[in-house]
């Protein structure tokens, strides 16, 4: 039996609809992370729990933000996925399903603009949603090591719908690590999610982790070093490190250190997020995702 390593639940994600206590599931260490389009403008119910994915992306079109919610641990196994009898393994084959909510149908997608219904057809997906999905990709890929690589094939949906030439046979998919679509799954026929711009997606998540091809960059002396950015799980409620402490100076540095008392220290606080988000909100590259916490961007910005 597989042990669960590394954090189980997503930063922020809520468990209003948790479905864990009711359907077990398999422990896994994950390494494949499918995505999902629900086909609907709403947080599915998912027959209470009986088809749920791991975790549901709802889009807030009004704060263009994705809203998460959680319902299996990220390392236990989930129910997205058709698993046939005496077939390979699906749904406990080491998967983290995510579904999107919205359509990759082009009729759906045209009905529901004919009616009003306000939603995110995820083909051409607005920045701010597939920044939402490259983000918890990002998460994935450097709490659980999961690769940000996938196939090179996302063909638009209905022609993605069966076997159109993308979904993987048994031993590819058995052999696989990475991010897919329920498309390329062996014994499933859905094309979701169609034909979402994937490798925007994964170049956001190289972004946020400020990593992309391994080529160093020649320095510029005219230029000042800006220092790589150590990642998100350094400035979190609880944190104490260097990293904390060079944030801060450098926050009082460019002016923005008015929520101190006493000057920065190690230890992450509220006067940390308060200054942060003070930066952010200055920045017109940050303003839409000015919550106090830093990331790549941010870091990159503040220390430029």
């Amino acid at each position: 039996m597989s042990t669960k390593t590394g954090p189980q639940r997503y930063p922020g994600a809520s468990r209003a609809n948790w479905y864990q206590d009711d359907f077990g599931g398999d422990p896994m260490e994950v390494n494949v992370v499918v995505l999902h389009t629900t086909e609907g403008p709403t947080l599915p119910g998912y027959d209470g729990g009986a088809v749920a994915p791991n975790l549901t992306a709802v889009p807030d079109l009004a704060a263009k933000k994705l809203k998460w919610y959680q319902h299996f641990d990220i390392e236990t196994s989930s129910r997205a996925l058709v698993n046939l009898k005496g077939g390979v393994e699906t749904n406990t084959l080491n998967v983290c399903q995510i579904e999107l909510v919205g359509t990759c149908d082009p009729k759906t997608h045209a009905k529901w603009q004919a009616s009003g219904q306000a939603h995110i057809y995820w083909p051409d997906a607005p920045d701010w949603a597939l920044q939402g999905v490259a983000r918890f990709l990002a998460w994935m890929h450097e709490e659980h090591g999961v690769p940000l690589s996938g196939p090179s094939a996302w063909p638009a949906y209905p022609s993605s719908y069966g076997s159109g030439g993308q979904r993987m046979t048994g031993a590819q998919w058995t052999a696989f690590k990475g991010v897919c679509g329920h498309m390329h799954v062996p014994e499933n026929v859905h094309g979701d999610p169609g034909a979402i711009d994937f490798a925007r997606i994964v170049k956001y998540a190289k972004d946020d982790l400020d990593v992309g091809d391994d080529t160093p960059e020649k320095p510029t002396p005219s230029k000042p070093k800006i220092p790589a950015f150590p990642g998100r799980k350094y400035f979190v409620a609880g944190a104490s490190n260097k990293y904390v402490l060079q944030l801060g100076k450098q926050l009082v540095k460019r002016g923005f250190g008015d929520h101190y008392r006493v000057g920065p220290s190690k230890a992450w606080s509220e006067a940390d997020q308060l200054n942060v988000r003070d930066f952010q909100k200055s920045r017109k590259e940050l303003r839409g995702d000015a919550d106090g916490h830093p990331g790549p961007l941010t870091w990159r910005l503040l220390f430029s």
